[in-house]
């Protein structure tokens, strides 16, 4: 499996991959259930909770700016795909145009097809994350979350929820759908933090 799917990183690589990880060769898609077909037309996105309630369409998303980015990608069941290339929106970029509550401490991330996944205000907010409808120049295709994702490179990619459609701002951290199955709260690959205590 290692030869055909999956490499060692490289000692040049070594310290970009976190530790248990090994370098896919191509774009593994991983997904719990059905894959959502959403189409940009019907597509909405909705912020709640302790937030102004707002929603956008396709058209009033992707009139933010728009920006490239390449990062790496770290999954919890231990490979990792390094410089991915994506087109996107800054969440700091989308913050400017939605008014939170101070009290907000987390977000509950929601998504087509019902996922849920958790995110503290403080992973959440860093310049280096984005929603992502594009993927090496393509629309995001379905099968790795199209037609919009989050990406927090920073933690293992279940936190960079596909199918996203929406935003709750809480006080509180509360769990999405694999925090309540057993997973970490958090996610940090360096740390390896895979799985609850």
């Amino acid at each position: 499996m290692i030869g055909k799917f999956f490499q060692k990183p490289t000692t040049q690589e070594n310290e970009r991959v976190p530790p248990g990880q090994y370098l896919a060769k191509g774009f593994p898609v991983l997904t719990y259930g059905e894959t959502p077909k959403v189409s940009t037309e019907e597509w909405k996105f909705r912020v709640w909770g302790l937030a102004k309630p707002m929603t956008f369409t396709w058209q009033e998303f992707l009139s933010l700016p728009q920006h490239e980015f390449t990062a790496d990608f770290h999954c919890v069941t231990r490979w990792s795909k390094l410089d991915v290339k994506w087109t996107g929106i800054k969440v700091t970029d989308f913050l400017k145009v939605i008014e939170v509550d101070p009290k907000a401490a987390h977000i509950m991330e929601h998504c087509y097809g019902g996922y849920t996944t958790n995110i503290s205000m403080e992973d959440f907010v860093r310049e280096e994350n984005f929603f992502a409808f594009k993927l090496f120049g393509e629309p995001l295709p379905p099968e790795h979350g199209g037609p919009m994702r989050l990406v927090v490179p920073h933690l293992y990619a279940w936190k960079s929820a596909k199918w996203i459609n929406g935003l709750e701002f809480l006080e509180r951290k509360a769990f999405g759908f694999w925090e309540r199955n057993g997973y970490h709260h958090r996610g940090e690959p360096w740390a390896e933090e895979r799985y609850s205590d």
